[in-house]
């Protein structure tokens, strides 16, 4: 036997609990604290929260796969999506796609999986019926030929590996599907998790797309252990960024290992480290609250307000050259005179600081809150 999926109940996979108790654990409490920090939020901080988290899945979920997408597109679609001001308003179906499958595996994660509803997602990553320029079956299960995952020049390739036959497809399906609403509730939620990703990636149902729909089913799983109908960090960035690791553990277990062991303490691993950047993406909007929190006992008139959150949607040090009483003028259209009043005030009520430095104008910058990560 050369594949995992030879073995007879090959999905039976066993693991060492012992050795995943204490990085379950660790994960347990990192996802508690950035999900008790979230719940702080105002719905119109939390949807902030919600689109860049999505943008980000999108982009590297595709990317994983050797596609570079726009992501002013990417923003757009989540935007339009999400009910947020549309930006630069740019267009693609196949982003279109990406983005639906992706909100409609985690907003109605307590729907039934059905084979009907995958196929609906599969098609809808290939609207046009082609993978590039390649005409491929969308929709439905993959045809009789075999589906190999292959590397290196025409010719030379390598196989690395190579799925289940078509004649097995419904019935492996039909398991999967029954395991897929048996096993909520019944195991760990994050191993549930990791046993979709595996599993689903093992049968490579689909001509085309099988990583993107894996990693929706990983992230449907994992709202469904969380109970939430948003994400608030990004599995795929991750995996992109250990990319090589990621495919020779999945290679090693393909390979007729039934002990995923290894398999599970690099999904920990990765959902771990994709908890810990997602602090980093969605830090503005902490910052932001935590910035009106720290001051929401003075007195600020509309134009210094338009000033300071521009400032906070900028992000600390990505306002440009620091606030000048001629960028206060340009933004809220004021005189010079009332600008350096108004500014004048920021700095008395501890909003301001004046930055080092000589030259002709002086600059400003905001006296930021620490954001506790």
């Amino acid at each position: 036997m050369k594949y995992v999926w030879e073995r007879e109940n090959w999905f039976d996979f066993k693991y060492d609990f012992d050795a995943l108790l204490k990085p379950l654990s660790e994960l347990r409490v990192l996802q508690g604290k950035l999900l008790g920090r979230i719940s702080s939020l105002d719905i119109k901080l939390e949807t902030e929260a919600q689109s860049a988290i999505l943008v980000e899945e999108a982009v590297r979920t595709a990317e994983i796969e050797g596609q570079k997408l726009n992501r002013d597109a990417v923003r757009s679609s989540v935007a339009i999506r999400l009910g947020l001001p549309k930006g630069v308003g740019l267009h693609d179906r196949n982003i279109d796609g990406l983005v639906d499958v992706l909100l409609d595996a985690v907003r109605f994660h307590d729907k039934p999986l059905t084979l009907k509803r995958l196929n609906g997602w599969q098609a809808g990553l290939f609207p046009s019926g082609h993978s590039g320029l390649r005409k491929i079956t969308a929709g439905q299960l993959r045809g009789d030929e075999p589906m190999q995952i292959v590397s290196g020049p025409i010719g030379k390739e390598k196989v690395h590996f190579e799925a289940l036959p078509k004649n097995r497809l419904d019935k492996e399906m039909r398991l999967f599907l029954e395991w897929w609403n048996s096993s909520q509730g019944s195991m760990d939620g994050i191993l549930r998790a990791a046993v979709v990703h595996l599993r689903f990636l093992t049968i490579h149902p689909y001509e085309d797309g099988n990583g993107r729909l894996a990693r929706a089913l990983t992230d449907m799983a994992l709202a469904q252990d969380e109970k939430l109908k948003v994400r608030f960090y990004s599995v795929s960035s991750e995996i992109v960024r250990s990319r090589n690791e990621y495919y020779t553990i999945l290679e090693n277990v393909q390979r007729c290992r039934l002990d995923v062991t290894e398999w599970f303490l690099w999904f920990i691993k990765c959902v771990t480290a994709s908890i810990e950047d997602s602090r980093d993406i969605i830090a503005g909007i902490f910052m932001k609250v935590d910035f009106w929190n720290q001051h929401a006992q003075d007195e600020l008139n509309e134009r210094q307000k338009k000033v300071i959150n521009r400032m906070l949607e900028a992000g600390q040090g990505n306002f440009t050259g620091g606030l000048t009483t001629r960028k206060y003028v340009s933004i809220t259209k004021t005189s010079r005179a009332t600008a350096f009043r108004e500014i004048s005030d920021m700095l008395d009520k501890k909003i301001l600081r004046q930055l080092p430095g000589k030259g002709r104008s002086v600059h400003y910058d905001l006296i930021w809150p620490q954001v506790e990560k």
